[in-house]
């Protein structure tokens, strides 16, 4: 019988997320500083004007590249086995990052030079890509809360992003697996329960009698310790109980 190896999986919408995110912020913060430059090629009306026409391009494309590749690999996913070990969204991010640290430096570089041409064109252009991606995400996520399954990858095969040549398939776990949601944003932490309280008794006034903690008497009017008294005759009874006695003393000290 062959072992089940364990593998660490990482989540197919954070690997998309995380990239949307860092361009659409770069190119933002890239174009206000190009806004900024005193002196273009082209002037800040026509290197803004540019820009605003790319971004909406750039997302677009960004959206609709290889979702072909997408469907294809979701609806072949297979389930995750026992042994696999899902990855946290903080160390996917991170791992993206390390891996294309100097491609996402001479990303911002180069939308900071452009300005010089064309002033915010740059950063917009880049921040449509972002836009795209993340948007991207989001789809991604529709899918997975249409099937009630996350999509996950092998995370030692991301090089090229999650679909690479190198990933052959995806696989699935059920939609509260992770700490990332479907979409892979953070998951909403939903707040506990309180805890029932019980109804404290309204304050006693002062000098108001405590509740009497006399036992409740048994069924029956005028029982008394169980035993009714006698009617008509107590006083005959106690009579001759006391003559009884009194006899019983005369007839000692005889």
């Amino acid at each position: 019988m062959k072992r089940e190896t364990a593998t660490v999986l990482a989540r197919v919408a954070v690997a998309v997320r995380a990239p949307g995110v860092w361009m659409w912020w770069t190119g933002l913060v890239a174009a206000a500083l190009g806004a900024l430059v005193p002196v273009s090629l082209v002037g800040t009306r026509i290197g803004l004007l540019a820009g605003a026409a790319l971004l909406p391009l750039a997302a677009v494309a960004a959206f609709v590249l290889r979702r072909g590749r997408y469907r294809e690999l979701a609806g072949g996913a297979v389930r995750a086995g026992r042994r696999d070990l899902l990855q946290d969204r903080a160390v996917t991010v991170r791992a993206w990052r390390r891996r294309r640290r100097w491609w996402l430096l001479a990303g911002a570089v180069a939308a900071l030079v452009s300005s010089l041409l064309a002033p915010a064109a740059g950063g917009l252009l880049l921040a449509g890509a972002g836009a795209g991606l993340w948007a991207k995400a989001v789809w991604l996520g529709s899918l997975e809360r249409r099937n009630e399954t996350l999509l996950w990858f092998r995370a030692d095969r991301a090089g090229r992003g999650p679909v690479g040549t190198a990933v052959d398939g995806y696989r699935t776990t059920g939609i509260a697996a992770g700490d990332a949601g479907p979409g892979g944003g953070r998951r909403k932490a939903v707040p506990a329960a309180p805890a029932p309280v019980a109804p404290t008794p309204p304050p006693r006034p002062k000098g108001a009698a405590g509740p009497s903690r006399r036992r409740p008497g048994r069924p029956g009017a005028g029982v008394v310790g169980g035993r009714k008294p006698a009617q008509g005759g107590a006083g005959k009874t106690r009579e001759t109980g006391s003559s009884g006695r009194a006899g019983a003393v005369e007839a000692a000290g005889t």
